[in-house]
C-alpha cells in the first residue's frame, strides 16, 4: 500500500487533497480503509473525472442552442415495426431469431447496477415483487423467459440450445444479486450460463468539482452508470468468454422493464437480416414532453438525445401524419454484435460523453458532521448509449418509483403484465365468469393502462410472447383468478 504521503502528492496533483482532511481524526482501522480507497483512484483520471463533471454542470440548462437545426428523425428504411407492415415479414424476422438462438449465437445482458431505493428498499431491483399473484420477481420473471426461448429455438430447430445471461452488477447489488441466485437454484438455469461481472464505480462530485467525502472514512461512490458497461465488458473480458461460447449477437436490456422480452427472436431476426451492428427498440412517446430519451439523428447519425436536451417546441413538432415529429421512445433495449462491442471497448469508449446525473449525496461538512442534503448537491457521473418499433403495452412497462407516484410505480407494472396477459387469454379464446357465473365483457384489445376485467397470470415458461395457449384456454371458461402455469397447463391440455 501506498503511503499516507505518497497518496496526498496524488491527491495534490488531481486537486482533491481535501479528501483526507479527517484522516489524522481516524482509528487505524478506518483509516486504512480510506487510503486503500483512495489508492485505487488514478490521479490523472480523478482529475479528469471531477473536471468533467463540474464542466457538465456549469453549462446551461436545458437543449444546446444549436441542437434543434441539427435534428432529423430517423429514415423510414432505418425503422422496423413489430406491429405494422406485412405479418409475412414479421414471420422471417422471428424465424431468423430462432435460427440464431439454436446456434448459440445469442446471449442476453442485464444491466442490473441500481438499488431500489425510489421503490423504498435497499436490495436490488431484480429482487423486487410487484405484487402478481404468483409472486414472482423481476429476476424469476426474466429468467423464465430465457428459459422459455430456448425452449422454443430447440423445438422449432431440433437441437439443444443455450442463452448464456450476462449480468452487470454494482459494488451495491453483487452480493446480494449472487446469494439470491444461489437460493433459488439460479430459477433452473445452468449456473455456468449466468455470468454475473461488477461495473466500476467512479467518485461522487460536488457542482464545483470537488470529490465527496460520504463519511471521515470514505469517499461517496457511485456506479458509472449504464455507459459504464463498455470498460466493465473489458476487465472482466467478458467478450472473450461470448467469443468462446460461440455469441456473436447481445440483447442489453434494463432490469426494471416488467414486460421486457429477453432474446426476442423477431427483434434479432430483424437487426440480423437488416445486417446491423447494433440496433434499438423504440415506443411511440405517449405524450411529448414525456421523459424517455428520444431515438433520432443529430448531423445524420443515430444517437439517444435525452429528453432534457429537447426544447419544448421541438417536443411539439409533428409529422405530417400528424403524430409526433420526434416519437420514438427509448426504452434501454438494444441489439450488439460482438463485434461492434469489441470495437466500441477497444477504440471509441474514452469518445463517449458521460450523462450527469445530479442527486442527493450524503456527505460530512467541514466540520465532520454527517449530512443528509434535502436538494441535489452532487454528480454521479454515467455515460449514455445509442430501431425497431414496438407496442407499448406489449413490451413496456418500467419500474421506478414507490406506489405513491401515478406512473412507473409496482402497481403499474403489475396491471401492464396482467392487462398483457388477460388480453393473450382472451385472444386464444378463453371467457371469463364473474361470481354469478355470467360472462364478463371481452376486451382484447384491453390498454395495459387499464384494470384488466379478470385476474389473468400466465407463466413465461407456458407462453413466452402469447404463442401455443389455444390449446390450454380455447372455448374455455374461467372464474378469475387464473393462474396458467406449467401444472395448470398440463391439466388443461386435451
Amino acid at each position: 500500500m501506498a503511503s499516507e504521503a505518497d497518496l496526498r502528492a496524488r491527491l495534490q496533483r488531481a486537486g482533491q487533497q481535501h479528501l483526507l482532511r479527517f484522516c489524522a481524526e481516524l482509528a487505524p482501522e478506518p483509516r486504512a480503509a480510506l487510503l486503500a480507497q483512495l489508492e485505487a483512484l488514478e490521479p490523472e483520471a480523478l482529475r479528469q473525472h471531477c473536471q468533467r463533471a463540474a464542466a457538465a454542470c456549469a453549462r446551461p440548462p436545458g437543449p444546446p442552442p444549436d441542437l434543434a437545426a441539427r435534428l432529423q428523425p430517423l429514415p423510414p428504411e432505418r425503422v422496423g415495426s413489430a406491429s405494422e407492415g406485412d405479418p409475412q415479414t414479421r414471420r422471417l424476422w422471428e424465424e431468423e431469431g430462432l435460427h440464431q438462438i439454436a446456434l448459440n449465437k445469442v446471449a442476453v445482458l442485464l444491466l442490473a447496477g441500481g438499488q431500489g431505493t425510489r421503490l423504498g428498499v435497499t436490495y436490488p431491483k431484480g429482487m423486487y415483487q410487484v405484487g402478481l399473484p404468483s409472486q414472482k420477481t423481476l429476476y424469476q420473471l426474466q429468467a423464465e423467459r430465457i428459459r422459455r426461448v430456448e425452449q422454443l429455438a430447440s423445438e422449432r430447430h431440433g437441437t439443444r440450445c443455450t442463452v448464456p445471461w450476462y449480468i452487470m452488477t454494482s459494488e451495491f447489488t453483487l452480493g446480494p444479486t449472487a446469494k439470491f441466485f444461489k437460493e433459488h437454484d439460479f430459477f433452473h438455469l445452468d449456473p455456468n450460463n449466468v455470468i454475473m461481472f461488477e461495473q466500476r464505480m467512479l467518485p461522487a462530485v460536488t457542482f464545483d468539482g470537488r470529490a465527496i467525502l460520504e463519511r471521515k472514512d470514505k469517499v461517496a461512490m457511485a456506479p458509472d452508470g449504464n455507459g459504464g458497461l463498455y470498460s466493465a465488458l473489458e476487465d472482466h473480458q467478458i467478450l472473450e468468454d461470448m467469443e468462446r461460447r460461440g455469441v456473436e449477437f447481445v440483447h442489453v436490456y434494463c432490469v426494471d422493464n416488467i414486460l421486457v422480452r429477453l432474446a426476442d427472436p423477431v427483434f434479432i431476426g430483424f437487426c440480423v437480416l437488416r445486417g446491423a451492428d447494433c440496433g434499438a427498440k423504440v415506443v411511440e412517446k405517449a405524450y411529448p414532453e414525456e421523459p424517455v430519451g428520444v431515438v433520432c439523428q443529430v448531423d445524420g447519425v443515430p444517437q439517444v438525445v435525452e429528453y432534457s436536451e429537447i426544447s419544448p417546441e421541438v417536443a411539439q413538432l409533428r409529422a405530417p401524419g400528424g403524430g409526433l415529429l420526434y416519437n420514438a421512445g427509448n426504452i434501454c433495449n438494444h441489439f450488439f454484435t460482438r463485434d461492434f462491442l469489441r470495437m466500441v471497448t477497444r477504440e471509441l469508449e474514452h469518445l463517449l460523453q458521460p450523462h450527469v446525473a445530479v442527486k442527493k449525496v450524503p456527505y460530512v461538512d467541514e466540520h465532520g458532521n454527517p449530512v443528509k442534503p434535502l436538494q441535489p448537491n452532487g454528480i454521479k457521473m454515467e455515460k449514455n448509449f445509442v430501431a425497431f418499433q414496438v407496442l407499448r403495452e406489449e413490451e413496456f412497462s418500467p419500474l421506478k418509483n414507490a406506489d405513491s407516484a401515478d406512473r412507473d410505480s409496482p402497481s403499474t407494472s403489475r396491471r401492464a403484465l396482467l392487462a398483457q396477459h388477460c388480453r393473450w387469454a382472451l385472444q386464444a379464446g378463453a371467457r371469463f365468469l364473474d361470481v354469478h357465473g355470467a360472462r364478463l365483457p371481452e376486451q382484447p384489445s384491453l390498454p395495459g393502462s387499464a384494470e384488466p376485467p379478470a385476474i389473468c397470470e400466465i407463466s413465461p415458461l407456458v407462453s413466452y410472447a402469447g404463442e401455443g395457449l389455444e390449446e390450454y384456454l380455447r372455448g374455455r371458461e374461467f372464474r378469475p383468478p387464473l393462474i396458467l402455469d406449467e401444472a395448470t397447463a398440463r391439466e388443461l391440455q386435451p
